[in-house]
């Protein structure tokens, strides 16, 4: 199984570097409490700082929080990356990523819902800019297994296919990610089944965008773009 997307020993230290000392605290009281719950104050405690040393680096706590979930979407990244070494198929490398996914938001479902929820949304329903990037990024790596030919054929990464290969991404997105819910909530089990779960809705997943890949709508986007709100473009 897929070890916990927090994990202190999947992400680098940099020893004086006060941001990402903070923001490893709260990923490490993140994953022990599996709430968002807690102060700057504690964090600072917890790395050894004055309690005004967070607020150097960090306006308030949302703005920390956006941090810890760019560091999660960077984390997971990693982890499907890793997940797709030395398979030779990008159908492979695709099913790898989601296992991968599941696994990920199953062992630390508190991080999970902070990247995919909408806790960070602010009144515009915009997103900080720091977690959609790193979020793109993740995206990217489905995107190319996808274009490659994860689903029986090569599709161009072209304007012209974009709507394409978001509408395979919103299949398999929803799909992993409802699972993973589901998972999480316990209104799938057991626990000790997830794998096997993962996969049996996965395969069925694939052969069904094998045979038909949904476009999706003009205009519509599928998470997360790069701009704002108030400029919902596309962009590739």
């Amino acid at each position: 199984m897929t070890k916990n997307i927090s994990s202190t020993e999947q992400r680098p230290y940099h020893h004086g570097d006060l941001h990402r000392a903070i923001v490893d605290a709260a990923l490490d009281v993140l994953s022990e409490s599996q709430t968002t719950e807690f102060s700057l104050r504690e964090l600072a405690r917890r790395a050894g700082v004055s309690h005004n040393a967070p607020y150097k680096h960090f306006a308030d706590k949302r703005e920390l929080l956006a941090a810890v979930s760019a560091v999660g979407f960077e984390l997971l990244a990693k982890r499907m990356a890793e997940a797709t070494r030395e398979l030779d198929t990008p159908r492979k490398r695709l099913a790898a990523m989601a296992r991968a996914y599941v696994c990920g938001g199953v062992d630390n479902p508190a991080l999970y819902r902070l990247m995919f929820g909408g806790y960070l949304s602010g009144q515009d329903d915009g997103r900080p800019v720091i977690e959609r990037t790193a979020a793109y990024n993740m995206k990217a790596l489905i995107v190319d297994a996808i274009s490659d030919g994860a689903l029986g054929r090569p599709i161009a990464g072209t304007e012209s296919s974009s709507r394409t290969i978001d509408g395979a991404i919103l299949v398999f997105w929803s799909q992993m990610h409802g699972l993973t819910l589901l998972l999480v909530d316990r209104l799938v089990g057991p626990g000790d089944k997830l794998e096997e779960l993962t996969e049996n809705v996965l395969q069925g997943m694939l052969e069904g965008l094998v045979n038909s890949i949904p476009s999706v709508p003009e205009g519509v986007w599928v998470g997360p773009p790069l701009t704002g709100s108030k400029d919902r473009g596309r962009v590739r």
